[in-house]
């Protein structure tokens, strides 16, 4: 089985997870690859979603055989066994301890950005990785959730190796496989997609759990929505019908749009924690699909720019007879050329329009002169072909506009820092010209 990227496999692991939504689980992702596909697990049982931190404690001289874990809350587990055969002192357990306690508090304080751990006490904990290779890590992390109190351990990942399966199948009460091919010799040969989830990738993920979570009552009930909270939408655009997010801060507040760009949906978690930070500043956001699933895969379609903006104008003319309020664009790739070709319509009445990375080029520089609403173009500096591209479209626009670099930053803001530099910037465009006070 092979996996498109770790959405896909969090979101085909979800189904086989289902049965599991009765118990209202605790979902954890083992940092950092994990977290992407916990984060669709969770989003699919309408489950918390937490960063499981564990360090393994490894003997001195042969730092790969660990002798223990510890984990947040003072939890260590340690194995007799091995100190005795490999002869770890009290002093040498002492010490590899309080190293790897620095380097926990240190990961933990960085991913949860100051919200407090999640309590197991009594729950069902559903502890999630992107594949094993050995299992050593997640062994540790079964062992340190059921000593936090967890009442029961599920252990669920896309794949593994038929023999470390075999062994973890022991240290949890469910173990939960997509796939044991016995041709393996690395998690990421099993993706089309395997790139380095960065730091920020998880805090940006575990933020916007946090924001989205809604209390429960009972197994499958939710409270009524409140201010803030997101609600799934559908929205009609021509003959399709678009499935969105749609979270409103303030009634009747300004509210920006998404438009996400090629292989990209509203799942984007480098769109939602763009999100996250509008919805702080009192902005509402709408994140929603211009293709439905069965067109993603069709390349024409995502590069055919007069249908996206097309679709992006429909929504908006559905979001504003709904909520009647002021309508901003949040673009990105290709969505950032669907956003400026929508802005350019005569009756487009668009606040103002902000992109990410985007390809600003691709509107055609006849319909650029025809932006009224005030842009802002983000780039990263080292990615020097789309920087070149939104030079050469800058000087297509007549409307107010800006081109703002972040330094050393690639096409996706994966560097650290990065994308808090993009949430910013696009939160002071959009809070300056629809007149909002900064949060």
């Amino acid at each position: 089985m092979l996996f498109t990227d770790r959405a896909d496999a969090g979101r085909q692991l979800a189904e086989a997870l289902r049965h599991l939504e009765q118990e209202e689980p605790v979902v954890l992702g083992l940092p950092r690859g994990g977290v992407p596909v916990a984060y669709q697990v969770a989003q699919a049982l309408r489950a918390p979603l937490d960063v499981i931190v564990v360090r393994k404690l490894g003997v001195p001289y042969q730092r790969e055989l660990g002798f223990g874990a510890i984990g947040e809350g003072g939890v260590r587990v340690l194995s007799d066994d091995i100190i005795r055969r490999g002869r770890v002192g009290p002093e040498d357990v002492a010490s590899v301890q309080r190293a790897e306690e620095a380097e926990l508090t240190r990961q933990a304080g960085r991913f949860r950005a100051g919200r407090a751990r999640l309590p197991l006490d009594g729950r069902t904990a559903i502890v999630i990785d992107d594949g094993i290779a050995t299992g050593s890590t997640a062994a540790a992390a079964c062992q340190v959730v059921r000593a936090q109190g967890a009442a029961r351990v599920v252990l669920a990942v896309p794949v593994a190796p038929p023999d470390a399966a075999e062994r973890l199948r022991t240290l949890a009460d469910e173990f939960v496989c997509l796939s044991t091919p016995y041709a393996f010799s690395a998690v990421g040969e099993w993706y089309e997609d395997f790139s380095q989830t960065s730091d920020d990738e998880v805090v940006s993920l575990l933020a916007q759990a946090a924001a989205g979570t809604a209390p429960r009552a009972g197994a499958r009930a939710r409270t009524a929505r409140g201010a803030g909270e997101p609600e799934e939408v559908r929205i009609d655009a021509g003959p399709v019908r678009l499935t969105g997010d749609l979270t409103l801060p303030a009634p009747g507040g300004p509210v920006v749009m998404f438009a996400h760009g090629s292989g990209s949906s509203r799942h984007s978690p480098r769109n939602r924690a763009v999100a996250v930070a509008l919805n702080r500043a009192g902005l509402g956001t709408l994140l929603f699909d211009l293709l439905t699933p069965a067109e993603e895969f069709d390349r024409a379609k995502v590069f055919d720019i007069d249908t996206l903006a097309r679709r992006l104008a429909d929504a908006t003319r559905w979001l504003q007879d709904r909520e009647s309020v002021p309508i901003g664009y949040f673009g990105a790739s290709t969505g950032a050329a669907a956003a400026l070709r929508a802005a350019a319509y005569p009756d487009a009445e668009i606040g103002a329009v902000v992109s990410r990375g985007g390809r600003p080029d691709l509107a055609g520089r006849s319909l650029l002169a025809s932006v009224r609403a005030p842009t802002l173009l983000i780039v990263g500096g080292a990615d020097t072909l789309v920087l070149d591209l939104n030079r050469q479209a800058q000087s297509a626009l007549t409307c107010e506009n800006k081109l703002e670099i972040v330094p050393g930053a690639t096409h996706l803001f994966e560097e650290r820092g990065a994308l808090d530099q993009v949430s910013a910037l696009a939160r002071d465009w959009f809070t300056r010209h629809f007149h909002l006070q900064p949060a």
